[in-house]
Parts: C-alpha cells; structure tokens; sequence
C-alpha cells in the first residue's frame, strides 16, 4: 500500500510532463490562428506627433522642385514614398492622383532609390499627383521617416508633425476610412 502511495505523486509529475508539450503546442497555434485572422495590419510608427525629420532633396532629374522639410509647413499634406520598380506603388497610384485632382490636400512625393527616367516615364504613363517631389537616391531620407516598404503615406499636420502612417499601398477603402479622414480633422483643426 505504501508503494502505491508513492507513486501516485510520480504518475502525477509525468502526467504533466506529458501535458506540458501538448499545451506549448496549443498555445502557439492560437498565436498562429489569431496571427491568420487578424486583419489589423498597422505597423506603429515612433515618429508619430513628432516633426518630420530635417531633410532637404533634390528634384527629380527632370523636374523643377524638390523637397524639404520646410515645404511641409503651414498646411495639412501628405507625404508618399514611391518608386517606380515598386508594383504595389503602380495600384495606389491611380488613387493619388484622384485625389490631387479633387484637391483636397497638397500630395509630396518622396522618390526612393529610383532611376530619374524611369520615375519620370512612370509618372507620365500613370499620372503625377505631386506637387513637389524630392529625389532619395541613396534612402537616407527613407530612413529618417522609419520607411518600412515601399509605399508608406503619411498625413503631416500644418505644423509639420507626423499625424497618421499607412503601410504599404491604400485601396479606395483605406484611404476614405482611414487617411482622409485624419486629413478632414487636421484641416478642420486649422480652420478654427
């Protein structure tokens, strides 16, 4: 009888060695599930409320003005770092120009690593919403900014803050429920 009461607490102890494994293994494939279905794709950006980083690019060979951190003051923008090689860049293009077109905020561009021609023959085949655009040959600036990828968005406010940052590209939905409406505030805030 004692020997059974003995290895009772060893029956125990092995049950849950056996058991730890299994529950590892099941909380990492909730990690996992949730990672699949989770739809919230914002990346944090520390830059956030913050002035936008000193810079100051050339134009685009090619184009008149570039791009300073001065340029970003006084009014509500936004800011869209672009490349020509960049496909996702290609999809949101179109959307940037509707909205340069309806004027509803001044739209910078920063070009990211990208060859003078061929940022020119992108812009002339896909429409150039850009009031000024500053030349990043060697992503310094980019760099500053906490560029993740290519193309980020940023809404900066008219003391030159850092608002808003969208990842990557923006479809129609993203950029009503999302950006412009960062925009609409900031503007509204102005006004009065």
């Amino acid at each position: 009888m004692s020997a059974d009461v003995e290895q009772e607490p060893r029956r125990r102890g092995s049950r849950l060695v056996l058991l730890l494994p299994l529950a590892v293994f099941g909380l990492l494939a909730a990690a996992f599930y949730w990672g699949l279905w989770n739809n919230d794709d914002r990346l944090p950006s520390t830059l956030i409320g913050k002035p936008v980083p000193e810079f100051a690019l050339p134009p685009i060979e090619g184009r008149q003005d570039g791009l300073s951190s001065a340029d970003l003051q006084g009014q509500v923008s936004l800011v869209n770092v672009w490349a020509s090689w960049c496909v996702p860049c290609r999809t949101e293009n179109p959307l940037l120009v509707e909205l340069a077109k309806a004027g509803t905020v001044p739209i910078y561009g920063i070009n990211y690593k990208d060859d003078p021609e061929e940022a020119l023959a992108f812009l002339e085949e896909l429409g150039d919403p850009f009031t000024r655009i500053g030349a990043d040959r060697s992503g310094r600036a980019a760099i500053d900014w906490g560029v993740y990828g290519l193309p980020e968005t940023f809404v900066i406010d008219a003391e030159g803050r850092i608002a808003y940052k969208h990842v990557g590209p923006f479809d129609r939905r993203a950029l009503e429920d999302d950006i412009v409406p960062v925009v609409r505030r900031l503007q509204a805030e102005r006004g009065s």
